[in-house]
């Protein structure tokens, strides 16, 4: 079985590699001509544990290969991934122009049965837009019209339709089948979460194209992985509704911590305690500056806009795309309490990706938060251990820096926005003798404002630091 991933970006590359590791025949599809180069170069053009290994291994095993070939690879393969981006237009819903310009291609090049397996997160009824563009634009070399032929005699033509008069001659549809198969995958575990998921989620219409995905996806039974068989629209609600249900539940634990620094209540005891109850898990209920990356954000405002398609007031679901906004703001507010001003404040910023083991800065809050600080004349140093090269195109205008002391160096406060592991175990001694000291009441002593809560409030403060975490003082 020839498959072939459109689109080798976070999702097909790891959707590639992976299938590939199944003992699969992939190819990878792009219009990306320098990232195929750098692919067939075996340099990988994102940041993602154990994929580099994974794709190596299996491209000189010759079961995974790259290229720019639209029509070639579509035409030798049965199973077709569609796994490119679709990003949010202006009101927040999904633009889905590369989904349908694939379909298009599809539709140009198939030369007989095709499984299209949709791997993009979409509105519901994408699947059916995306059958009916294939079927619009499908055809293999025209044949005769029998009704312009000689004799007039019948032929079989069940296969055809769509006849192009005075040409004598028509277009032929082949047969093909949609699925829908959302990913399910976290940046930074995204391997083990293909090889290891907690469920495998496939809209279909047909038997045959089931019997295909099970085929595809047969290395998962030995696993007892759970396979949920449902029709196209529920599969393409099931992403939107689990990755909504997870940033609500983030926003509402920030919401509880910011309360807790009003009746000084501690978070963490209050997250362990909910997380015991089997009904609640202790899952997602990690207090910060909020949610960010390629998914919640855009997923979030994407359902709220399906919502309003359909005249529906999702009311819970816009006040969490409102909260989570609010507090890169909190943040900055918490900070200007009290340091009273970040007007010329050299802040040290540790973290820029959206989350730990990724380079990823796309909706990172630590971004936000950067940018808002800037706003209020603060002078930014930072350092992320990868992602600052992404950063830069954001933000040329900070300083970046070798490692967590640098970034410490001359710095008024220092500000942890992202919870990589080596910002949980800093030299706090080295660190304070860095930074800027502050007289605060009777005593002078350097900030610590950890928006990821890394460290014990009283361990800090035994090395004498004036440490403010999110809903722990």
């Amino acid at each position: 079985m020839k498959i072939s991933i459109i689109g080798s970006g976070y999702v097909g590359l790891v959707t590639g590699a992976c299938l590939a590791n199944f003992g699969l025949s992939v190819t990878c599809v792009d219009n990306d001509e320098h990232k195929i180069n750098l692919l067939n170069n075996e340099k990988i053009p994102i940041y993602e544990p154990n994929l580099e290994d994974l794709i190596v291994k299996n491209v000189k095993e010759n079961r995974l290969k790259f290229t720019t070939d639209t029509k070639k690879t579509i035409q030798e393969s049965q199973v077709i991934y569609i796994a490119v981006g679709t990003p949010p237009n202006n009101d927040g819903s999904a633009r889905l122009h590369q989904v349908e310009g694939v379909a298009k291609d599809i539709g140009k090049y198939i030369n007989d049965y095709k499984v299209i397996v949709n791997k993009c997160t979409v509105p519901v009824g994408t699947a059916r837009k995306i059958k009916q563009i294939i079927n619009s634009y499908s055809s293999s070399p025209l044949k005769e019209d029998p009704s312009h032929t000689p004799s007039n005699s019948r032929r079989d033509s069940s296969n055809i339709s769509s006849p192009l008069r005075g040409e004598g001659r028509v277009r032929v549809n082949h047969p093909f089948d949609i699925i829908s198969n959302p990913e399910f995958l976290r940046e930074g575990s995204a391997v083990y979460d293909f090889t290891h998921p907690d469920k495998i989620v496939i809209g279909y219409e047909s038997e045959k194209a089931k019997k295909i995905m099970q085929e595809i996806y047969r290395p998962l039974y030995l696993l007892d992985t759970p396979f949920l068989f449902t029709n196209l629209e529920t599969a393409e609600m099931i992403k939107y509704a689990c990755n909504a249900f997870l940033a609500t539940k983030i926003t509402f634990i920030n919401e509880i911590a910011n309360l807790c620094d009003r009746v000084d209540a501690d978070v963490h005891h209050i997250a362990k305690a909910m997380g015991m109850d089997g009904r609640i898990s202790p899952k997602f209920l990690h207090p910060g500056p909020g949610y960010g990356g390629s998914c919640f954000p855009k997923d979030t405002r994407a359902l709220h806009a399906i919502a309003n398609n359909y005249n529906y007031d999702f009311k819970l679901l816009k006040a969490v795309i409102e909260v989570n906004s609010r507090q890169r703001q909190m943040v900055v507010d918490k900070m200007t309490q009290e340091m009273r001003t970040l007007k010329n404040k050299k802040i040290g910023v540790l973290g820029l990706a959206f989350k730990q083991n990724t380079d990823d800065v796309r909706e990172s809050a630590a971004i936000d938060v950067i940018k808002i600080l800037l706003q209020k004349g603060a002078i930014i140093q930072c350092f992320d251990p990868m992602a600052m090269e992404n950063a830069k195109k954001i933000l040329p205008e900070i300083i970046y820096c070798q490692d967590e002391y640098e970034t410490a160096k001359d710095a008024d406060a220092l500000l942890i926005l992202t919870e990589w592991d080596q910002f949980r175990n800093l030299e706090l001694n080295k660190v304070k003798k860095q930074m800027k000291w502050h007289e605060y009441g009777l005593i002078f002593t350097p900030f610590i404002f950890d928006m990821k809560n890394l460290y014990e409030p009283e361990k800090v403060k035994e090395y004498g630091y004036k440490y403010y975490g999110i809903g722990r003082n």
